[in-house]
């Protein structure tokens, strides 16, 4: 260990104060350039604080239930500039972000010294495509697109992530349909926006039949028209295959060949050892190297701070209590000497990378469970209109009430399916590509539907809306059920295909709009209680036959 390294006020000076633009980094084929036409490699390093992590059941991955925006405080990108410019690093990526925060100072100071975001969208929690009951809703396209919105006006963004490692086994490609949902509304929204950023993918790694045919699908047209409409631009791998004294031929060969023919730019979206005290960072010798060059293109070291996972333990430096004081290790001084040795081929040149070509879709298999069929553009007005004509409205007595909307939906559709009832209306299934007409919304307002339900079920008994004093009688729904069928199927009329998002009204970002009209680390905030995106809600699929005809 070393005592901290200060940066001289006048080099921090200079760098606020911006005189040279970013050049803006584009794909063509399936590498990435710089605007001088050079080919671009990412050398970057995680930088976020790692929230508090509880191991489960239901969480064995360590993953974050709370999270630090690490881009928000000035103060301590201030701090920490120099260090990253002492790594050599041109990519920072950050795992979590609050769009309602100000993040103006460190994204001009990182701009100033040539160093590039890429964006993780998704929030703990209640924020990102559940792997176990996954859907896409209105309330996590928002969070989404207010998210890209604050961050359109930088130019060092060169990603967004739509999810990192959502997908974790087989059982679980079911949820890559709504991944590529969630790739093809929110590029529609930067194109909509004039927005040249790339939209990414962050997967984990494991065997061949997983990781290869999840990225095919990520990256495919399923219309057979080469069209990259819902493919993602930029694949990562969180690849840990390096391991102490490895070697190109062990740990990167397999992976270089298996990847050999993919279509999009690819990076290793986290690299490193984590089972090492002291980690020598030599994959970077071979990472930016004409060994991996012809499908990488650089990657993520994991991890700048101080990080704990199942897997072991991670960080370069550390921080004083006081948070002033950076204190770097020897993995920091060895990964600042492989960056500085790397020297990564210069080609193809971009005018010899061609177009990127987007193949057709791999057909599902016992590997492979996601549907081409992929949700629809969730619908903020259809939606909102569905909530206002339902006759049973979820009014939560706590203000914490995520904890207990999966129960809620759990108990209504039980009971309802003793009536003969079902919950087909809310449901996704990502592997037959049948979405229910409300599954596309806010899931508190999918447990107003199921309420409702009950409570019609229930000849307009004021008490079956009750469910524990969490539901209310909307007295201004339609009186009877056959005209509140016909509302309801208004409503949701124009809830189905693909449309062009647009930043709901009231949105923190202060634009205006109606949406759809038309374990990695994190780190200690608050979690929005407004944000519900996933949340537990197991949709019984089990119960039996309908009560609307929505479906």
């Amino acid at each position: 260990m070393r005592p901290r390294v200060v940066a001289p006020l006048v080099l921090v000076g200079a760098i606020l104060s911006g005189v040279q633009a970013i050049q803006t980094v584009s794909r063509a084929g399936r590498y990435l350039y710089t605007a001088d036409g050079n080919r671009f490699y990412i050398k970057g390093v995680a930088y976020q604080e790692q929230g508090q992590a509880v191991a489960g059941s239901n969480n064995p991955f360590l993953e974050p239930i709370t999270y630090i925006d690490p881009l928000s405080d000035g103060t301590t990108c201030q701090r920490d500039l120099p260090y990253l410019q002492q790594l050599g690093v041109n990519t920072i990526r950050a795992y979590s972000v609050n769009s309602a925060l100000n993040h103006d100072t460190c994204m001009q100071l990182f701009s100033n010294a040539g160093i590039y975001t890429i964006i993780d969208l998704s929030l703990p929690v209640n924020g990102s495509i559940d792997r176990s009951s996954p859907t896409w809703t209105t309330a996590l396209l928002d969070q989404y697109i207010e998210t890209i919105q604050v961050f359109s006006k930088y130019d060092n963004v060169l990603a967004f992530n739509v999810g990192n490692e959502v997908v974790t086994a087989v059982n679980e490609t079911v949820a890559a349909t709504f991944v590529k949902a969630a790739a093809r509304d929110t590029k529609a929204y930067l194109n909509s926006i004039k927005s040249t950023v790339l939209v990414g993918y962050a997967s984990i790694d494991g065997d061949s039949d997983l990781v290869l045919p999840l990225a095919e699908y990520l990256s495919c047209d399923p219309s057979g028209s080469n069209s990259g409409a819902t493919a993602i631009d930029l694949y990562g791998l969180n690849n840990y295959r390096w391991i102490g004294n490895s070697s190109y031929q062990v740990a990167y060969a397999p992976i270089e060949a298996l990847y050999s023919a993919y279509n999009v730019p690819a990076y290793f979206s986290e690299f490193g050892s984590p089972t090492n005290p002291v980690t020598s960072w030599d994959e970077v010798g071979s990472l930016l190297s004409s060994q991996l060059s012809p499908v990488w293109s650089g990657g993520i070291a994991f991890s700048y701070f101080p990080a704990t996972s199942a897997g072991g333990n991670f960080g370069i430096v550390s921080i004083s209590a006081d948070g002033s004081t950076v204190t770097v290790n020897q993995n920091f001084d060895n990964l600042k000497t492989q960056y500085a040795q790397a020297s990564p081929p210069n080609s193809p040149s971009k005018s010899a990378a061609g177009s990127t070509s987007y193949p057709a879709c791999p057909q599902q298999n016992s590997t492979l469970l996601a549907s081409t069929t992929l949700p629809a553009t969730p619908n903020l007005a259809a939606c909102t209109c569905l909530e206002e004509n339902l006759s049973c409205q979820f009014t939560p007595a706590t203000s914490n009430y995520s904890a207990i909307v999966g129960a809620l939906v759990d108990y209504g559709c039980s009971a309802l399916g003793q009536m003969g009832g079902n919950c087909n209306p809310i449901s996704a299934n990502g592997q037959t590509g049948v979405y229910g007409a409300v599954s596309g919304c806010d899931p508190t307002v999918m447990l107003s539907w199921v309420m409702t339900q009950y409570y019609l079920a229930n000849n307009d008994n004021a008490q079956a809306c009750s469910f524990g004093g969490n539901g209310t009688v909307n007295t201004h729904a339609p009186s009877s059920t056959s005209a509140a069928n016909a509302a309801a199927s208004s409503c949701l009329a124009s809830a189905t295909g693909t449309s062009v998002p647009t930043l709901p009204s009231g949105s923190s970002t202060g634009s205006s709009g109606s949406s759809g009209s038309t374990p990695g680390t994190s780190g200690a905030a608050a979690l929005d209680t407004n944000v519900f995106a996933s949340v537990l809600i197991v949709v019984m699929i089990g119960v039996v036959s309908g009560m609307w005809a929505l479906a």
